[in-house]
């Protein structure tokens, strides 16, 4: 049995996924990602292999530390790949887009994938099924536009995300539900019908935190995987340890 860790640091939190084997048996949201904390768990899992995929500036104690107790791996620049880059600086694609087009290509490989992460931001990657990375898009995620609304008008709150609304909303928070979500599920259904127009057959990947408010309100047909980022990273870990 070989234990793996693959943390990921987002920009709203900081993630461990396990990996026992190539399954996915815990997900841990960490505390602060500190020293002792990450030491806390290389001896609870005692872990073969690490990767990290950060977005945020972190310790850069926690790579010396991983590198000396395990098999570890920064994805970054010098990352081998399952796949190509062909676009503009390559360098500046985000640790996390990296991630999930190795998971689309991992578990789908003779396949057109269009991977869709619902975070902080949305971000839509497309990967033909030469497994060539073509780039995609970037817009506002569902928790920026709610504060959006609130910082940029003296009158409309923040609120919390939540399904309970109606299309036609009758009053300030079911009004800013109803625009946010719904407006967010005609994009993403939008978007999907343009690369369609261009592409034809290809499977669309749904993941990311904000994925139970929208899968109800898609047209279109998808996968659904919240774990899909964590997959991906395991898969960069292996061809890189």
């Amino acid at each position: 049995m070989s234990n793996t860790l693959c943390f990921d640091f987002g920009n709203t939190r900081l993630k461990v996924a396990i990996f026992t084997n190539a399954n996915l048996v815990e997900l841990r949201v960490l505390e602060n990602g500190s020293i002792e904390e990450i030491e806390k768990l290389l001896l609870e899992f005692s872990p073969t292999k690490t990767i990290l995929s950060s977005v945020v500036h972190h310790d850069k104690a926690i790579e010396s530390l991983l590198a000396n107790k395990t098999k570890f791996h920064l994805l970054g620049t010098s990352t081998q790949l399952s796949f190509t880059t062909p676009v503009g600086k390559p360098e500046t694609i985000g640790a996390d887009r990296l991630a999930l087009i190795a998971a689309a290509v991992d578990l789908y490989p003779h396949n057109h994938n269009l991977v869709i992460s619902l975070g902080t931001c949305i971000t839509y990657n497309f990967i033909n099924n030469n497994h060539a990375f073509l780039g995609g898009s970037i817009s506002p995620g569902m928790q920026m536009r709610f504060k959006a609304m609130h910082d940029q008008t003296a009158l409309l709150p923040l609120i919390s995300p939540s399904n309970e609304f109606t299309l036609v909303g009758y009053d300030t928070k079911t009004n800013i539900l109803s625009g946010v979500i719904l407006g967010m599920a005609a994009e993403i259904d939008g978007i999907i019908t343009a690369y369609e127009q261009k592409y034809s057959n290809f499977n669309v990947l749904l993941t990311g935190g904000d994925i139970s408010y929208f899968v109800p309100h898609l047209k279109k047909r998808i996968f659904a995987d919240q774990n899909l980022i964590y997959k991906g990273l395991y898969a960069i870990c292996e061809k890189n340890n």
